[in-house]
């Protein structure tokens, strides 16, 4: 009988919290002298609409609307790779890269429940209950 593996879901932005936290995973959920990883692994990128980027934007939003979005899909690619790089650097071959647009949180939490995940890691930026901003006065 085979056994099945435990899906782990991890958030990757291009933030070094993030990148932490997948790192932290890869080196914590394996057993030194495993010749393979335990779980199955999913990593999660949640892109932002570019137009809550734009949100206060006025006329000439349609001007600018395809930078942004390129500018996204282009950071986007560059997550996912460092992502990828180090699973590769750890032997790691059995994982998915999910890339979805909207609310971070939401869509985590339907990656959870679409892979019926046992486990979700994501970093911390620090920012407590409430996002701190710098005090400029």
């Amino acid at each position: 009988m085979e056994s099945v593996k435990k899906v782990v879901v991890v958030g990757v932005d291009n933030s070094k919290e993030s990148l932490y936290s997948l790192e932290w995973t890869l080196d914590h959920l394996l057993s030194p002298g495993d010749s393979e990883y335990p779980f199955k692994l999913v990593l999660v990128h949640v892109k932002i609409p570019a137009l809550s980027v734009l949100k206060f934007a006025g006329p000439g939003v349609g001007d600018v609307l395809p930078l942004v979005e390129a500018d996204l899909k282009k950071t986007a690619a560059v997550t996912v790779e460092k992502a990828k790089e180090l699973c590769q650097k750890r032997s790691v071959s059995d994982f998915d890269v999910e890339v979805s647009e909207g609310d971070a949180r939401n869509i985590l939490c339907e990656a959870v429940e679409k892979h019926h995940a046992d486990m979700l890691v994501v970093g911390s930026h620090g920012y407590g209950a409430f996002k701190r901003y710098p005090n400029f006065s």
